[in-house]
């Protein structure tokens, strides 16, 4: 495993991240997710990321319950707040009451002290961003939070985000975690370097395209049985802009790429993400053991110029680069 600072903070991640979105409490028994983390270890992962919402937060009870047992200061547990944990109007947001009944929450179910960075898992248009800062700056103060970041937010609305922070001295945000990979390229033109300007690093989501990367589904056919394509809890809504057949026709062009290089397709894909030196991280997911051990060998792989462009070439009708495919709610959900 390689380390990476996570933008200009003093904080070292491995650029492989453990995440179990979608996974843990929902499409994996506890017994095979637990394996999975335990895997992640063995390999050197000392970065994993969950979120409150995650099955329903079922997903940090089952990476708290992973977890125990570890020395706590050999790991960076990352966790979110925003989409909707309850019934009520304050359940959601980024309000402070939703912000400091999350976060004690989450530590609750972690079973941990503190968590070393809390994102806002979307930007929430219902509440004054001061306010969202107050609450973070104050958790930080706290020694609940070791430090803060956002997911999936646009250029312009970081750049409010560290202004206000610039003029009321709270701490600022050192992570973005947006989805990036081969096909969605969306932080490119604007995300990209507002970040490398002020210091922020990428913690990327997704970056074999939900599997679709792995070359496993194929144009003309059936999802294999049992992959996220075809799973009823969230997976296959999420993967089904990636497994069009005409996306699919040019994934399958990767394939020669990849076996000349000794890597699989999703160890290429994963090792895409890493080209980028904004990038302080990729999350990687699994349902089995094997998968985490296959992924990681993606640290530390270099791709030559050559490769990129080799890349480029085959996926450009269908590589995704409009910042403006970034979007939050403009009411809470």
């Amino acid at each position: 495993m390689e380390f990476r600072r996570l933008g200009r903070s003093g904080l070292k991640i491995s650029e492989i991240a453990y995440g179990n979105w979608l996974t843990h409490g929902s499409q994996v028994e506890e017994d095979a997710a637990r394996a999975c983390v335990a895997a992640a270890l063995d390999e050197g992962v000392t970065t994993f990321d969950t979120a409150d919402v995650y099955a329903g937060t079922r997903a940090e009870e089952v990476l708290g319950r992973a977890l125990k047992g570890q020395r706590r200061e050999g790991l960076e547990i990352f966790t979110k707040v925003y989409w909707p944990t309850g019934p009520g109007q304050n359940d959601r947001g980024l309000s402070r009451k939703h912000v400091f009944e999350s976060i004690h929450a989450s530590l609750k179910r972690l079973q941990t002290d503190y968590v070393d960075l809390y994102q806002a898992h979307r930007f929430d248009y219902e509440t004054p961003l001061e306010e969202t800062l107050r609450a973070f700056d104050d958790l930080v103060r706290q020694g609940k939070v070791l430090y803060v970041g956002v997911s999936e937010w646009r250029a312009e609305e970081i750049e409010r985000a560290l202004k206000i922070a610039d003029e009321m001295g709270f701490d600022r945000i050192v992570s973005s975690q947006p989805q990036y990979n081969m096909l969605w390229r969306v932080i490119e033109p604007e995300v990209v370097p507002l970040c490398e300007r002020e210091g922020i690093g990428q913690i990327v989501w997704s970056p074999i395209a939900q599997g679709a990367l792995t070359g496993k589904y194929l144009p003309g056919q059936a999802a294999p049985a049992g992959s996220r394509a075809t799973d009823d809890k969230g997976g296959a809504r999420m993967i089904s802009e990636f497994v069009r057949d005409d996306v699919l026709r040019r994934i399958q062009e990767l394939k020669p790429i990849a076996d000349e290089l000794g890597l699989t397709m999703a160890q290429l894909a994963i090792a895409w993400t890493l080209q980028n030196p904004n990038v302080s991280a990729a999350i990687v997911g699994a349902s089995r053991p094997e998968q985490v051990r296959d992924n990681v060998k993606a640290a530390g792989v270099k791709l030559d110029t050559d490769v990129l462009k080799r890349i480029d070439e085959a996926l450009a009708p269908v590589i995704e680069r409009d910042p403006a495919k970034t979007v939050s709610p403009k009411t809470r959900p």
